[in-house]
């Protein structure tokens, strides 16, 4: 059996989980209230943090989720991501509409990488 480490444990979640020289990133958030692009650039930010602490980065992330909170987000939270991505590994991306979690915070990212 392979070991599986947990990188920044909280009460509901660890921040990464590594298994098979897979990273799988939690769900990241942007400030509450902030513009959809600006709560994305952060949401980004943080991903990189996180593949960072795993031993890995953007170029390497195999499958990415964005949750925004209204379809009307769509274009700007793809303004962020597009300023964001490696253009040379885009990876495989599923994005959609889902209420939020906790009010004002309009846009989710979670992803996964090779390590």
């Amino acid at each position: 059996m392979t070991e599986i480490v947990r990188i920044e444990r909280l009460k509901r979640t660890s921040m990464v989980s590594i298994h098979n020289g897979i990273a799988y990133v939690a769900g990241m958030c942007g400030n509450k209230g902030d513009s959809i692009e600006d709560q994305t650039r952060l949401c980004l930010q943080k991903v990189d943090k996180w593949l960072a602490e795993a031993g890995t980065d953007k170029s390497k992330i195999l499958r990415a989720e964005v949750w925004i909170s209204d379809q009307k987000h769509f274009d700007a939270m793809n303004v962020a991501w597009e300023e964001w991505v490696d253009p040379e590994n885009q990876p495989s991306r599923a994005a959609g509409v889902c209420p939020p979690a906790a009010e004002g915070y309009d846009v989710e990212v979670i992803v996964t990488a090779a390590i």
